[in-house]
């Protein structure tokens, strides 16, 4: 029964022609979003999206502000314009499908607050007088607004064969966890991480004057080259303060002040709203302090002792904390390895950094190349570029172990797959100094002489690019933004063992 208080249907059908202008002759999707470059996410996940003869729907996750939205409606503008839609049938050989045929919803409306979403698809149908079995094609935005959303999804999937369901969400750890636990069958997950550092450069249009190429060089940055280092240095930065945020690359008011438009979305919404009670999780604000706590010192040794005591948190809901937020996309842990690359069985200390370095400067201001904290910023600016590989996130740790009365650390380590030995070891400084200080280097070199590496072990400078010679053994030398580039280059090359390798789930 209708109340006088409910929002009369006109109104929401409104809201759907604003939503979706291109139900409009010869319109497409918003001229300024068109005009974004396409993540070098957007070609595998359309590959996914237009499998339309697989009657699963294809769920979008990641953090926020990384660009799912503007990536769905990417998806609308293809399938305008793509000849023969798989899975479409009678529309081959024409420009594309019509726009009448796809409809967008983003669930954060208001207007569609308390409306299931079978009611929507059902008024999308009606106003569009669409025929039984006519290939449709519905993107539900920002999904974890409604309330069992995965049960109402699975439902659809079943109910209406001929449609093609995509969603998105940005409560990461939420949703997956119920796309897991009861879209068994029904949902294949596509996971958009933050930019990488040469998607950053792409966006900003400065790729090209900023690297070049010299195919067939290997190692130590994969034929990649920086004719003036300065200048990618301070793109580097800018990388590091808001980088990682596709709208703070291409809309200079963000970009200006990241803080003020970016740390509403990071802070409240995930930490304080997208249902981090699914993890046992009651005390929302305590969560924002850690992670404060956290962010702050990205890239620092930690232990759950010392953070206990330091927080006034238990260990256990500490742990509780620690998985929330690494399933949210948030941060990652990296686990410590001894001078015999074994892991402790006991470990009581281990590293945490950011998945995506900006969200640092969105919370506490932005840092200058001279800044304190620009070391450990730029280490975490290469974790995770390694974090959009599949394997190498799960093979890379940092090692520790004392010597006499001296403790010994390199700061990356990556075991082989099939024998568990180090592969390669990566020291790294946002300094031109250690080539001038090689007894810095004791560890990296104790390690390497331990366990002969497939690769020359590596230290990252400020600009220095060159090699050098420690009681025989060579080291190379790389500006730590080249070698941030190549490995972007690298993992994004590889798009089977990106970080969003899709399966079902």
């Amino acid at each position: 029964m209708s109340s006088k208080l409910d929002i009369p249907l006109h109104e929401v059908q409104r809201r759907f022609n604003l939503d979706n202008p291109w139900w409009r002759a010869g319109q497409g999707i918003d001229a300024v979003e068109e005009a974004w470059p396409r993540r070098a996410y957007f070609e595998p996940f359309a590959t996914l999206a237009l499998q339309a003869s697989v009657k699963r729907a294809v769920v979008l996750i990641g953090p926020r502000r990384v660009g799912k939205t503007v990536m769905l409606k990417h998806l609308v503008a293809k399938l305008l314009g793509t000849p023969g839609i798989a899975g479409t049938p009678g529309i081959a050989g024409t420009p594309g499908i019509a726009g009448t045929q796809v409809m967008y919803a983003s669930l954060d409306t208001p207007l569609y607050s308390g409306r299931s979403l079978e009611s929507l698809v059902q008024q999308f149908i009606e106003l569009q007088t669409h025929p039984a079995d006519q290939p449709l094609w519905v993107m539900f935005d920002e999904v974890q607004y409604l309330k069992d959303w995965e049960v109402h999804l699975k439902s659809l999937v079943d109910s209406y064969p001929h449609i093609r369901f995509l969603a998105s969400g940005s409560a990461a750890a939420a949703l997956r966890m119920a796309s897991r636990e009861s879209g068994a069958g029904r949902f294949t997950e596509f996971i958009l991480p933050p930019l990488t550092f040469a998607e950053y450069l792409q966006f900003a249009a400065v790729e090209t004057s900023l690297i070049t190429e010299r195919p067939g060089t290997s190692e130590p940055t994969g034929g990649f080259f920086a004719p003036d280092i300065e200048g990618l240095n301070a793109e580097f930065v800018n990388y590091l303060n808001y980088g990682g945020f596709p709208e703070a690359v291409m809309n200079p008011a963000v970009r200006a002040n990241p803080a003020r438009f970016l740390r509403q979305d990071i802070v409240d919404k995930v930490l304080l709203k997208d249902l981090p009670s699914l993890y046992g999780i009651g005390d929302t604000q305590e969560l924002n302090r850690f992670f404060n706590v956290l962010a702050f010192n990205t890239g620092n040794e930690v232990s759950l002792e010392e953070l206990s005591k330091h927080a006034g948190i238990s260990k256990a809901r500490l742990s509780d904390y620690l998985e929330y937020m690494e399933a949210a996309y948030l941060i990652r842990r990296v686990h410590r390895l001894d001078d015999n690359a074994l892991r402790l069985l006991r470990a009581r200390t281990f590293k945490v950094y950011l998945t995506n370095p900006s969200m640092r400067a969105a919370l506490f201001g932005m840092v200058t190349a001279s800044d304190e904290a620009m070391g450990r910023l730029a280490e975490t600016a290469i974790w995770s570029q390694w974090l959009h590989s599949a394997s190498m996130s799960h093979a890379l740790h940092y090692a520790r172990w004392r010597e006499g009365r001296q403790d010994l650390e390199v700061d990356m380590v990556a075991l082989d797959e099939r024998t568990q030995k180090p592969s390669f070891a990566v020291e790294v400084k946002w300094s031109d100094r250690t080539p001038q200080a090689l007894s810095e280097l004791r560890g990296l070199h104790t390690l390497a002489l331990k366990h002969p590496l497939t690769r020359t072990p590596l230290v990252t400078t400020r600009s220095y690019t060159g090699q050098t010679t420690l009681n025989g053994m060579v080291i190379n030398f790389v500006p730590v933004a080249l070698y941030c580039y190549a490995i972007a280059r690298q993992v994004l090359a590889a798009p089977t063992d990106r970080l969003s390798e899709w399966s079902p789930c």
